[in-house]
């Protein structure tokens, strides 16, 4: 099948799996949302390329297991996103237990994840556009590029504004 052929119900070729599997990580834009392609302990896995927090790439993130899930570590601001659903994970304390111990929480879904399938030694994505809105959805497109843009450029601000004091 051509790159240019695509089977039904909205899949998108993305690679040859023995590629995919060498590359470990990949970079595609499907239907204009930048993605990023995970092969990790035997499975793929499609996210949205950039963190839900403030649009860093997450290409280069570590991948952690964390409260039972494998997440990716947007390497900006340390955010913990699952690989399989998109959820945002935080630790803190609920000052109500006696005494207060750190626990594993969830934000909810922020990240927005997409189908992969393999069929024959390819790979292919299926872009997932429910819900209507996701936190990720803000950094992608050309609106997105701008935001992203803007918040590389406040955190800059914020660096040179401590390397002053």
């Amino acid at each position: 099948m051509g790159e240019k052929e695509q089977p039904a119900e909205d899949l998108h070729f993305v690679g040859r799996k023995d590629e995919l599997i060498e590359a470990k990580r990949s970079f595609r834009t499907i239907e204009g949302r930048d993605v990023l392609i995970i092969h990790h302990q035997g499975v793929f896995y499609a996210i949205d390329c950039y963190c839900y927090h403030a649009g860093s790439t997450l290409e280069n993130g570590d991948i952690e297991e964390i409260n039972g899930k494998l997440c990716i570590i947007c390497p900006k601001h340390k955010y913990k996103i699952s690989l399989a659903e998109g959820e945002g994970l935080y630790r803190g304390k609920n000052p109500l237990e006696k005494p207060p111990v750190f626990r594993w929480y969830s934000k909810g879904v922020k990240q927005r994840t997409h189908t992969v399938t393999e069929k024959g030694g390819e790979v292919f994505v299926k872009i997932c556009k429910q819900p209507a809105r996701l936190d990720s959805d803000y950094y992608q497109g050309e609106k997105g590029k701008i935001e992203r843009a803007k918040a590389a450029a406040d955190d800059d601000t914020l660096v040179m504004d401590e390397d002053d004091v």
